[in-house]
């Protein structure tokens, strides 16, 4: 008689495709909640299960084995499944009560949520927000979040939702520095320019293509360590108008380019928009967002003639 066939249960899934995907025991535990040493030892007990090596452990990390890649995909392909039908369901549950998650990048964190969020939690107390920051986009496909709220001018086909405004963009100098110079900038003047996953942004391929390399002596892949940068006398430098009209130490050094401008999304995942809270939610926040969109597309702010210095 053959002995039984030993099963392998979505926790065990789980446990490979988050090991595959951060390739790094620690890093994988604390995804899951577990310690290090839990997550080697069910590891262990998987393979073990399956009698092969799910994945080689170098020293660069885990580096999943063809046996690790197919399981590593089967979970993902699972979790797609489970997270869509559980949204199909929760998706007809009209309660504006719940848990609301938002994927967003710092700068509309700090410069854009934050009244909304107010202004929706005041009328709705039963909702619990989460924001998650950061520049990447999170798969809403998988669960990670409910809404995202994301500068793009191709939002994903797979998700629906709405353009709330342009997002503007200015370049902005230390406004004491500023005042000083009397209005002018020297043509030796310093620049700040973005990096990493930044670095594509339209404002930033416009100035590296306007500035001597040699002019650029600082780099940075956040907009608020740009504006603090600035601010604190560095040269002059690229901001979206919400950010650097909104801080009076900075001041702007010429008009908006509407050419530079960045589409403002509202998005959700199809299957969630006509959920009772992220229906509500997306309303309030779109409402909320076109009341301030003269401040989000830098309406209203003159600024001095920047030809030849790297802003237009």
């Amino acid at each position: 008689m053959n002995a039984p066939l030993k099963k392998l249960s979505w926790d065990d899934l789980r446990i490979v495709k988050v090991i595959g995907e951060a390739g790094n025991l620690a890093a994988a535990a604390g995804r899951i909640g577990i310690n290090t040493s839990t997550a080697f030892r069910r590891l262990g007990e998987i393979e073990a299960v399956l009698d092969r090596p799910l994945f080689e452990r170098r020293r660069s990390g885990y580096v999943p084995t063809p046996a690790g890649e197919e399981l590593v995909a089967l979970a993902q392909r699972l979790e797609v499944d489970i997270v869509s039908v559980t949204r199909r369901i929760t998706g007809q549950d009209q309660d504006e009560a719940g848990e609301i998650r938002i994927a967003t990048s710092d700068t509309f964190a700090t410069w854009l949520l934050p009244p909304v969020l107010a202004g929706f939690t005041a009328l709705h107390p039963g909702a619990r927000v989460e924001v998650v920051v950061g520049n990447g986009a999170l798969n809403l496909a998988r669960g990670e979040s409910d809404v995202a709220l994301r500068a793009t001018d191709d939002p994903p086909e797979n998700l629906v939702g709405r353009r709330v405004a342009r997002i503007a963009w200015a370049p902005y100098r230390q406004r004491r520095a500023h005042d000083e110079a009397g209005g002018h900038m020297p043509d030796d003047l310093a620049w700040a320019a973005y990096c990493d996953e930044l670095a594509g942004l339209k404002a930033n391929r416009h100035l590296e293509t306007r500035v001597p390399a040699e002019r650029i002596v600082f780099r940075t892949n956040t907009v608020q360590g740009m504006a603090a940068t600035l601010a604190a006398g560095l040269g002059a430098g690229w901001l979206p108008c919400l950010v650097g009209d909104a801080l009076p130490d900075l001041a702007r050094l010429g008009p908006a380019d509407e050419a530079l401008s960045d589409g403002l999304w509202l998005l959700t995942h199809p299957d969630l928009r006509k959920s009772g809270r992220v229906h509500v939610f997306l309303e309030y926040c779109a409402a909320a967002l076109t009341k301030r969109r003269p401040f989000i597309e830098g309406r209203g702010i003159e600024g001095g003639g920047i030809e030849g210095h790297g802003g237009s």
